[in-house]
């Protein structure tokens, strides 16, 4: 029953009622010992009548009072007056009496101007990370329950509705304690259902976590005057909060920062573990956003000031024509073109073979690839205006990283994994599945997207704040398409290049945009390709960088394309532009120098066996007596076979090509070799004598590429790697004798690679990625039997010890494996043992054998990395696009 003005409470004396709901009426009271005006509270007589509901709110009512903070409402007081509610008096709550409206009211007008939707964000933020560290949790957070007063925001009923829905655990949910009037005509039910998290609705306990979810909801509906999950009933709500994912602010809003999407986003993730974890790193994160640090193209700061442009606009002009009239002199001078900055990146002190460099979208940070002394993989970060880099603490592998467009996060897919790291430091987080892929793109929309799960598959997707992934591209096989690789979103975060591989090496460079099936053609290319402001389209053409001008809105290039720099050999990703201005690039000719070492199996040096050189495959023959390897020489992708008498210490060439030789292998009497080779646009196989001689071509299957890993004496087959129609790699078999077509030994959807038999011929070892990383398998030849895996953490590059009782492999931390055999009827394989590990040199473009254990296995050649700054350097350039426009 309604509290009639004048009645006494305690010592408060009620003037006048303010509101009521599902929670009890809410008065404007005085209190007459303090002589201050207060607002009350009286619950209702279904709560009021529990003695385990009121023990509850006044232990919880005690906590909440000792909240000290300026945007939390204060609770005064808690109590019981004589009357008629309830079975024994008028329970009651004083609390601080605030003057201003609700946020709720203010949304009825429409969206917040940035700046406002970022400090109020902030506000909340600060009150709840307040009462989270004392252990409060809010559990119905809404614009109804933030008042906008004078002084800032003030957080209501914080903490209460927890004892609500305890109170109401025999019936249904219940509004909030201080909501007068619904959000919605639907009711209060759908009211408070708008902000309630996925693990509420579940029926799960509510925590910090919930809280956060519930800001996301605030700031979304803040922004863009639209809620983040609407239904047209309960079930229908229900389900989009639990299933569906609201449209970025920034897509409804245009001049919102991105990096608020962002925000938002990491607050409604659904799984409470992938949302982000404290209200303190959403306070600063929207502080950071307030600062200017959105990138966004319109920084936050901009956006507050909407108000004010006009005004602003016309001040600018008095000034500006004061400016035209005191300095018509100067104004008509030419403006001088920014100054282009070239330097040198080496490699930091104790690391070697660099890698995949990166620039920050800022144009403020370098990212790349390098091995430490212990052999691991790590991703470096260097400030362009500093000297040293530092090591993230993720090991990544042969990941490749890639920006967020705050400059802050760097993403990576390991492990069948996608990852990302702080660049401030912190341990790698999981964002979501990605089983295979190697390169990727962040978008301001807060997608990213990724190469797919095999060499066959298209672009897939998935929100930077974590959800499973999903098709973002679609292949058209019926006009030859066989997979989709290298995205890179363009500026407007919808939009994205990509490479659309075909049948018979005829790739082009499209755009597609997300949420669309549809993409346009903008050229052909044999490399990836990035966008540079304001308006370059970057990519490699033989070896050489180019730069050609590209208007992102119609996909389509103009004028001639212009060289930038040559680029190392093989470095199809090893370029990266910023929308800073920078551009950074690994340059030709300085590849790694290598050394061939003898090593023992503990990976002791206990010799070396031919000078420093750019080796890649590394084979020895049958005897142990020479090694055949591939040396890259001067030109790019051109490197030849020689072969080195170990024991005289003397090296031969073999090949004389300018075309490219890679990958040999010894026949089994040690007396010829077989190798991959390009010529023109195709590589196949080809034998001579290993003593040199005439060139024979073996069997091929036109257009498709092909490399040897093995040649069976027992068999007598070649086993090589060959990229099928689908655009993967499958192993098949060819004779060393004949012309005959190559016959296939493994295929499947995935990759199968490095195929060779054992001594006996019985047994066919390879590495997969079935699992979403490589691994070593064994299946018997010719077959059918089990399959029989061999390593358990990574492995590639199997080869068979003389007699056929151990199986040596590489794995992914640089270390070389053996697990001992014992093979006959049956197939035994012992847990594979990590031997040693050395910093081996760049791969070859095939994966060749990069450490070759002698015939008895008690000693391996090794192609090890020399250590020295030829390791690896880049190339970076400030303002380089300014030299473009006079070419």
């Amino acid at each position: 029953m309604p509290l009639p003005p004048g009645t006494p409470l305690g010592p408060y004396q009620i003037l006048a009622p303010l509101g009521a709901g599902g929670m009890g009426e809410v008065y404007r009271a005085r209190d007459t010992r303090l002589g201050r005006d207060v607002a009350i509270k009286v619950l209702p007589p279904h709560l009021a009548a529990s003695p385990e509901v009121r023990a509850r709110f006044e232990r919880e009512a005690r906590t909440i009072s000792q909240l000290d903070h300026p945007h939390i409402c204060t609770l005064f007081d808690v109590g019981r007056a004589p009357g008629e509610v309830g079975s024994g008096g008028i329970d009651y709550l004083v609390m601080e009496l605030l003057e201003g409206e609700t946020l709720a009211h203010r949304l009825e007008k429409g969206p917040l101007p940035v700046g406002e939707v970022l400090s109020i964000g902030t506000q909340i933020a600060d009150a709840l990370d307040r009462a989270h560290r004392a252990g409060v949790v809010h559990r119905d957070l809404k614009p109804g329950n933030v008042m906008l007063t004078k002084s800032g925001v003030k957080l209501m009923d914080f903490g209460l509705a927890r004892t609500a829905l305890a109170a109401a655990a025999s019936g249904a949910l219940t509004e909030s304690p201080t909501v007068s009037r619904p959000l919605t005509a639907e009711g209060t039910i759908v009211g408070t259902f708008q902000y309630m998290a996925p693990e509420q609705l579940e029926g799960r306990d509510a925590d910090a976590r919930s809280d956060l979810w519930a800001l996301g909801c605030v700031l979304y509906e803040m922004a863009t005057g639209k809620r983040a999950f609407e239904g047209k009933s309960q079930a229908s709500l229900i389900a989009a909060i639990m299933e569906r994912r609201p449209t970025p602010p920034s897509l409804l809003v245009p001049l919102l920062p991105p990096a608020l999407d962002q925000v938002v986003q990491q607050c409604l993730a659904k799984d409470p573990d992938e949302r982000i974890q404290t209200a303190h790193d959403v306070k600063l994160e929207l502080q950071w956003i307030a600062s200017g640090g959105s990138q966004a193209g319109v920084p936050a700061p901009l956006a507050a000031r909407r108000r004010s442009r006009e005004r602003l606009a016309w001040a600018m002009a008095g000034i500006l024509a004061l400016a035209v009239v005191a300095l018509g002199a100067w104004v008509l001078r030419p403006t001088p073109a920014p100054r282009v900055i070239r330097f040198e990146v080496g490699p930091p002190r104790g690391t070697t073979r660099l890698s995949w460099p990166r620039l920050s979208p800022d144009g403020k940070l370098l990212a790349f690839l390098a091995t430490d002394s212990a052999g691991s993989v790590r991703i470096w970060v260097r400030s362009l205006d500093g000297i040293d880099a530092h090591p993230l603490d993720a090991v990544v592998g042969s990941a490749r990283p890639f920006w967020s467009p705050d400059s802050r996060w760097l993403a990576f897919i390991n492990d069948g994994k996608l990852m990302k790291v702080a660049v401030a430091g912190g341990p790698a987080i999981s964002i979501c599945d990605a089983p295979g892929g190697f390169d990727g793109t962040w978008g301001r929309s807060g997608w990213i997207l990724f190469d797919g799960a095999n060499a066959n598959d298209s672009i897939r997707g998935a929100p930077a704040s974590g959800g499973a992934p999903t098709g973002v591209t679609f292949l058209d096989r019926a006009h030859g398409e066989t997979n989709h690789a290298w995205p890179f979103f363009l500026p407007d975060g919808r939009h994205f290049l990509f490479v659309d591989f075909r049948a018979g090496g005829v790739n082009e460079v499209r755009v597609g945009r997300l949420g669309s099936r549809e993409n346009r053609a903008v050229g052909r290319t044999d490399s990836r390709a990035e966008y540079a402001p304001p308006g370059y389209l970057v990519y490699e053409s033989a070896g050489v960088l180019m730069a050609q001008r590209f208007d992102p809105r119609t996909a389509r290039t103009r004028g001639d394309p212009v060289p930038v720099g040559d680029l190392a050999s093989g470095s199809v990703g090893l370029f990266s532009v910023s929308s800073g201005g920078g551009l950074a690039f690994r340059p030709r000719g300085i590849q790694a120098a290598s050394r061939l070492l003898w090593v023992d199996r503990n990976g002791h040096i206990i010799g070396e066996a031919a000078p420093p050189d750019q080796y890649e495959d590394v084979v020895l023959s049958p005897d142990g007596a020479r090694v055949a390897v591939s040396i890259v020489g001067e030109q790019p992708s051109q490197r030849d076979i020689w072969v080195r008498d170990l024991r005289r210490g003397v090296s031969s060439r073999l090949t004389f090509d300018p075309g490219d030789e890679f990958a040999p292998v010894w026949s089994p009497d040690g007396n010829r070799i077989a190798y991959g080779a390009l010529r023109g646009d195709e590589m196949h196989c080809y034998v001579r004598s290993a003593w040199g001689g005439a060139e024979d071509s073996l069997g091929r299957a036109a257009g498709f590429y092909e490399g040897p890993f093995g040649w069976s004496g027992a068999a007598n087959i070649l086993t090589i790697s060959h990229v099928t129609a689908t655009n993967h790699w499958d192993v098949y078999a060819l004779s060393p004798e004949g012309r005959q077509p190559p016959r296939p030994l493994l295929q499947s959807p995935f990759n199968e690679r490095a195929g060779r038999l054992s001594p006996d011929g019985r047994w066919l070892a390879y590495s997969s990625d079935e699992s979403g990383r490589d691994e070593v398998y064994v299946v018997p030849y010719p077959g059918p039997g089990p399959k029989i895996r061999i390593s358990t953490g990574g492995g590639e590059a199997p080869q068979w010890r003389g007699d056929g009782k151990e199986l040596f492999f590489q794995g992914p931390d640089q270390s070389m494996l053996a697990a001992d055999i014992r093979a006959g009827t049956t197939f035994v394989a012992g847990t594979p043992k990590i031997l040693f590990r050395i910093p081996l040199a760049a791969p070859g473009l095939y994966r060749g054998y990069r450490c070759a254990p002698s015939p008895d296995g008690q000693r391996f050649l090794v192609n090890a990395s020399s250590g020295e700054a030829t390791a690896g350097r880049f190339i970076v350039a400030t303002n380089w696009t300014s030299e473009l426009k006079k070419k």
